[in-house]
């Protein structure tokens, strides 16, 4: 028979085991989105793409409490995250002045700001804040 405390406890578990990584995720999807937006060749682009290539892999390795996914099939459907954000910032990018005002171009880049800041936040808090002993 499971207390109370035990039941909350487990779905404690449960659900920071849905989100794992999950702030880190918006954050790809925008600098995707903004990487696609500015596409180009050059050190700006490979710079960009670099970047774009850490933050499909590194995040695995944040500090987690839980059991983490497979790596592999992890790293796949980030890449299909970013893939489907570069082509959305490419359609966006030809979207601009002909749908959508000019003064549009810079959205992309202030939604990566904002989720970047909540991201960094929602990381922070997760390191400082208290842990029971076990």
């Amino acid at each position: 028979m499971r207390t109370i405390t035990q039941a909350r406890h487990l779905y404690a578990e449960k659900a920071e085991g849905r989100s794992f990584v999950l702030d880190t995720t918006f954050v790809l999807f925008f600098l995707a989105f903004d990487c696609g937006q500015r596409f180009a060749f050059g050190v700006e682009g490979f710079l960009s793409a670099v970047t774009l290539i850490m933050f499909v892999v590194f995040p695995y390795f944040l500090p987690y409490n839980g059991e983490k996914p497979v790596f592999e099939r992890w790293v796949l459907e980030r890449a299909a995250i970013a893939s489907l954000a570069i082509i959305l910032g490419l359609m966006f990018r030809q979207s601009l002045g002909v749908f959508l005002p000019e003064m549009f171009r810079f959205v992309p880049l202030t939604l990566l700001i904002v989720v970047g800041m909540i991201s960094f936040y929602i990381r922070f808090y997760s390191l400082l804040r208290f842990r029971l002993a076990k």
